[in-house]
C-alpha cells in the first residue's frame, strides 16, 4: 500500500511523546513552579535542562531527553502544557504555585474592549522582555516557545461564560473582538518565531518531531460551541492562519469529529490534534492528508492496565491508516501515573512502527 505524505509534516513514521504534569515533577523530582520558574533566566535554563536528564534517565531509550547535555535558553515552558501568559497580559489574574500550573483567574470584563497596544506594555509581557534579554545576552540566542492559547480560550478568560451571550446578542461586535484577539495573537507569536523560529511545541510536544514548526491554534473550549458557531464566528481566522503553513489545530475536546467537515473546509490544516474520545475513522475520512495527532487520556490511562493501554492505541492508529500522518501522545499525565505505563506507550508505537516498516518495505 502507498501512503500519502504530506510534505509540510515529512515522512517520519508515528512520533510519540508525553508531557508530565506539575503534579508529577514536583513529586517525583521537587520541582516547583512559582514565578520563578517561569521568568528567573538561571532557574529558566537550569530547570528545563534538569527535566531533559529526569526524562533521559527514565526513558532515554525511547528518545526522550536527548538535549541534556545543553543548558538551553527556552522561553517558555516547553515541557509543561501550560497556557496563561496572553491572558495576564490582557488583564487577568494569574496565581502562581509550587505544584500545579499556573492558574488563569477569568477578568468578567464588563466590555468586549482590547486595546492591543497596551497588551504589549503590560507587566506580564514586560517580565517576558526581561528574561528575553537576559537570556539573549548571556547566549546570544533563544530558543524555545510559549503557549499561546487560542481566541475562544483567552475570550473566555477575559469575559467568562458571558462570551456566549455575546455571541447571540451582539455577533457583530463579538466578531471583532475576536479579531482583536486574534491580532494579539498574530503579533505575539510572529516575535517569538522571530527569534526562536517556533511557536507550539509548548502547546504539543509532538510538533518538536516535525521537520517545520507547526503553527498550532488551541481550540479546547470548542467543544463548548455549535459547529454552526465555529463557521460563523471563528473559522475565518483559521482560513487566514491556514496560509502560514504547516498550520495546526488543537483539539483536545472529545468530539474533534463533529467539527470534521468545517475542518475539511480550511485549505492547508496540515495537523490536528484529536481529543481523547474522537473518532479518528471520521476525522480521516474528511481529513485525507492532515496529521492526526491521537491524544490518550491522562484520566483513563491511571486505571488502565498496559495491555489495554497497547490496544487502544493499536486500533487508533489503525484507524487513522497512515503511519506518516499519525502521532500518539499523552499530555498531563500525574503522579499517579506509573511508569510500567508510559513505558507501555513508547514500546506500543515502537512495535507498530517496526510493523508498519516492514510492510512499507515490502511494497516497495
Amino acid at each position: 500500500m502507498k501512503y500519502r505524505i504530506n510534505k509540510h509534516i515529512g515522512d517520519q513514521i508515528l512520533p510519540v511523546d508525553i508531557v508530565l504534569s506539575p503534579e508529577w515533577w514536583h513529586k517525583h523530582e521537587g520541582i516547583t513552579f512559582d514565578q520563578d520558574f517561569f521568568y528567573h533566566p538561571k532557574k529558566r535554563v537550569e530547570v528545563e535542562q534538569q527535566m531533559e536528564k529526569i526524562l533521559f534517565n527514565r526513558w532515554g531509550r525511547y528518545d526522550m531527553g536527548q538535549l541534556k547535555d545543553q543548558g538551553k535558553p527556552e522561553i517558555g515552558a516547553v515541557h509543561l502544557a501550560a497556557g496563561f501568559l496572553l491572558s495576564e497580559m490582557m488583564g487577568c489574574r494569574v496565581d502562581y504555585s509550587d505544584n500545579h500550573p499556573p492558574q488563569v483567574i477569568p477578568a468578567r470584563r464588563e466590555d468586549l474592549i482590547i486595546d492591543n497596544e497596551e497588551v504589549f506594555k503590560s507587566g506580564a509581557f514586560k517580565k517576558l522582555l526581561n528574561l528575553w534579554e537576559a537570556l539573549k545576552t548571556k547566549y546570544g540566542y533563544l530558543t524555545g516557545d510559549i503557549n499561546w492559547g487560542g481566541i475562544l480560550n483567552l475570550a473566555l478568560d477575559l469575559r467568562g461564560e458571558e462570551i456566549f451571550t455575546d455571541m447571540m446578542l451582539n455577533p457583530t461586535e463579538t466578531k471583532k473582538y475576536f479579531g482583536k484577539i486574534a491580532a494579539v495573537i498574530s503579533a505575539f507569536t510572529q516575535k517569538i518565531s522571530a527569534e526562536t523560529r517556533s511557536t507550539s511545541i509548548s502547546v504539543n510536544r509532538v510538533v518538536r518531531h516535525l521537520p517545520k514548526p507547526v503553527f498550532l491554534h488551541s481550540e479546547c473550549s470548542h467543544t463548548m460551541i455549535s459547529v454552526e458557531d465555529y463557521e460563523q464566528f471563528l473559522m475565518d481566522f483559521d482560513l487566514a492562519w491556514s496560509n502560514f503553513r504547516p498550520f495546526g489545530i488543537h483539539y483536545c475536546g472529545s468530539d474533534p469529529h463533529r467539527m470534521a467537515e468545517s475542518f475539511a473546509k480550511i485549505p492547508h490544516l496540515d495537523f490536528l490534534d484529536v481529543g481523547w474520545g474522537g473518532d479518528v475513522k471520521i476525522l480521516r475520512h474528511y481529513l485525507p492528508d492532515t496529521f492526526l495527532n491521537i491524544r490518550l487520556s491522562p484520566v483513563e490511562i491511571i486505571n488502565q492496565t498496559n495491555d489495554e493501554i497497547s490496544k487502544t492505541i493499536t486500533r487508533l492508529v489503525n484507524d487513522s491508516g497512515n503511519p506518516f500522518l499519525t502521532g500518539v501522545c499523552c499530555i498531563n499525565m500525574d503522579d499517579k501515573v506509573g511508569e510500567d505505563k508510559i513505558e507501555t506507550i513508547f514500546k506500543t508505537v515502537e512495535t507498530l512502527k517496526k510493523t508498519y516498516i516492514k510492510e512499507i518495505q515490502k511494497n516497495a
